[in-house]
């Protein structure tokens, strides 16, 4: 490799990492700081005070369960729902089977601050607002996509002739469903129910028209701080929201194996 070559890999690979983790080690960086405020670009001082304050909101803990609750319900009622439909999909071929696929993409292809509004207006009307149900039906929705696009893929690469032949040996279909389908296609839907689960943990928008005030994760309880709060407080609230999420990687990491898990990571 020539040295000219070796100066434009080594500049692109720079701008790629300064763009991918700045912001990372900036949130770290504010996160640390006692003092922070402008013209200076480094903290002033650096410290722990921030996150005693954090620490010791009365409701932060409540927050916290409640954003893991939600997400594992979400998580459940979205496969529930969607691996059935995600079965289908990839068994059956029928008119206008491209289209329903597509339309699952069209949910995040506009600002969903308004399909919440028309959802929360239906939820209102069923007296959903304000209640648990409602919540987990918002974040199941929200995450739909992960569960019927990327469990169709695997179902798609699950060969028939495996399920006919235990068929043929007398399996019925719930059986050969359980025993030759579903294993094959278990790592892809693992990673589908990671992104579920990690997308629903990190919601929001829908979470705060559906949900406020009887229901409060800390997503939501991060935009009632953070407003009359300095950003060392939003950065303390981001870095709690990304550690469940290395956890959960670092899990599906060790269960998958190094190279299972970024060929999955990657198919998807």
């Amino acid at each position: 490799m020539s040295k000219r070559k070796w100066v434009i890999n080594f500049l692109v690979l720079f701008v790629f990492a300064f763009f991918m983790y700045g912001p990372l080690l900036n949130t770290l960086m504010i996160a640390f700081a006692d003092k922070y405020q402008a013209p200076h670009v480094l903290p002033v001082t650096f410290g722990f005070t921030w996150w005693q304050n954090v620490l010791s909101q009365s409701d932060l803990w409540q927050a916290l369960i409640n954003s893991f609750l939600v997400a594992a319900l979400a998580t459940i009622v979205s496969m529930a729902i969607c691996l059935p439909a995600a079965y289908a999909l990839a068994r059956y071929h029928f008119k206008g089977r491209s289209l329903f696929l597509f339309s699952f993409l069209l949910s995040n292809a506009f600002p969903k601050i308004g399909l919440y509004t028309a959802i929360g207006i239906i939820f209102y009307k069923l007296q959903l607002m304000g209640t648990l149900t409602g919540v987990v039906l918002i974040n199941a929705l929200n995450t739909m996509i992960f569960m019927i696009w990327i469990p169709t893929g695997a179902f798609q690469n699950v060969y028939q002739q495996q399920e006919e032949a235990a068929r043929d040996v007398g399996a019925g279909p719930v059986r050969v469903f359980f025993t030759i389908t579903f294993p094959s296609a278990a790592p892809a839907i693992l990673v589908a129910a990671m992104y579920t689960f990690l997308g629903a943990l990190d919601e929001s928008q829908g979470t705060l028209l559906v949900g406020f005030p009887q229901i409060k994760t800390m997503a939501t309880a991060m935009y009632g701080i953070i407003l009359d709060q300095p950003p060392m407080v939003g950065a303390i609230f981001a870095l709690l929201l990304i550690v469940p999420a290395i956890l959960i990687l670092w899990g599906c990491y060790k269960v998958f194996g190094k190279k299972s898990f970024l060929k999955q990571l990657m198919i998807k």
